[in-house]
């Protein structure tokens, strides 16, 4: 059996006020060649499919039409769960009218025999594959009774819970079946990359409080399908094959010059899957120049990539910023890097106000004049704190 493994598409993700929708579709189009042209037989999302709890109609149509277009005339079944980002609420309203069509989705953690685990009938035969959409630590303690230790912490719980998963899925397999287990969390030990830049993971999810163990992972699956991080790699000390598959795109600057791909699994029943990556092209490259503005004019892909552009510079030079945008199409963010003093600038003098103070900081760090937009939004933010302390 071929199975392709995808995730954490966050269809509806901007990159600052840029829509990019025409790139989701792209690479949406570019994953369902991919199953074409792999010849898989079953596909798993393991999560955050959308990037808000509420979608937009066009975002929405998208997912769905992406979702059955992977299931080739419903030829392969094709299994998603919701992340932390998805509304369980919607992937449990949409489940019934999917499943005829061959999509299942799991919005919520389910017993094992209650559509926690789902066996499957694909072209290559039995997957057996079980759910385990992201558990917010506030639901802990409400997942299904009994459950042991109560209590016990947040890790202590997504074990209990996926080798639960693990035990049923063993027994519905028997000896003709593979077992694929599809979970959102964060395991200990897995590599956030970055640059120093904000990434697209949601840091609220992304804590101590929410890293499981790698004992978390049960030795029954044949192979792990995780979300939750965005860069592709193995999972650390996994007992069993198991991946993060990564994200769609480049989603933030702190993912900029990541590979990203989907996952493609060989497995048989009862034998070990055999992995490999399939990397994705499609979507506009982020980067981060750093240098002076004849240097970043000779960095290669520069004028064809989203830039978050640090431009190194004598001292303050005001008319950067207009002169970026004019010079490179896909500006996001440009500042000017100058000696200076370091440290965040000391409060205004009592004979400064504060939108005065705000508006000589904003020019000093950005080069440009900050717009009256701006300011007058810092006047209303400021004037909205001064009566919240009254």
């Amino acid at each position: 059996m071929r199975v392709l493994h995808t995730s954490d598409w966050h269809i509806g993700k901007k990159l600052g006020l840029l829509d990019r929708t025409e790139e989701y579709k792209e690479v949406l189009a570019e994953v369902a060649d991919i199953a074409d042209r792999e010849k898989v037989d079953l596909v798993v999302n393991s999560g955050d499919v959308f990037d808000r709890s509420r979608p937009s109609v066009e975002d929405l149509s998208l997912v769905l039409k992406t979702l059955v277009r992977l299931t080739d005339n419903g030829r392969r079944p094709v299994a998603a769960i919701a992340g932390n980002h998805d509304s369980p609420e919607m992937f449990e309203a949409l489940a019934p009218y999917l499943a005829p069509l061959n999509v299942h989705l799991v919005g919520w953690i389910k017993e094992p025999g209650e559509g926690g685990v789902l066996d499957l009938e694909t072209p290559g035969g039995r997957a057996v594959v079980s759910c385990f959409p992201f558990l917010r630590e506030g639901y802990t303690y409400h997942v299904w009774e009994p459950s042991g230790e109560h209590y016990g912490k947040y890790a202590d719980r997504l074990k209990e819970i996926s080798h639960t998963y693990a035990k049923h899925a063993g027994k519905v397999a028997g000896p003709d079946a593979v077992t694929i287990l599809v979970a959102h969390f964060l395991v200990g030990g897995a590599k956030v990359h970055g640059h120093g830049a904000p990434r697209g993971e949601r840091a609220l999810h992304m804590g101590e409080a929410y890293a499981a163990d790698p004992q978390a992972i049960p030795t029954g699956p044949q192979y792990v399908a995780m979300g939750h991080i965005h860069a592709p790699q193995p999972v650390p000390h996994s007992p069993a094959a198991a991946e993060y598959a990564g994200s769609l795109l480049e989603m933030d600057f702190g993912e900029a010059g990541e590979t990203k791909r989907v996952v493609i699994v060989d497995v048989e029943p009862g034998l070990p899957a055999k992995v490999k990556s399939v990397d994705l092209t499609g979507g506009r490259r982020l980067l981060r120049p750093t240098g002076t503005w004849a240097e970043i004019k000779e960095t290669p892909g520069v004028y064809e990539s989203y830039l978050d552009l640090t431009v190194k510079t004598d001292g303050p030079d005001p008319g950067l910023a207009d002169r970026a945008r004019d010079e490179f199409p896909y500006l996001v963010k440009v500042k000017a890097d100058y000696p200076g003093p370091n440290g965040p600038p000391p409060p205004p003098p009592n004979d400064q106000a504060w939108v005065d103070w705000y508006e000589d900081y904003y020019q000093r760090e950005t080069g440009a004049e900050a717009k009256p937009g701006l300011l007058a939004a810092f006047r209303e933010l400021e004037e909205e704190a001064n009566n919240a302390t009254a």
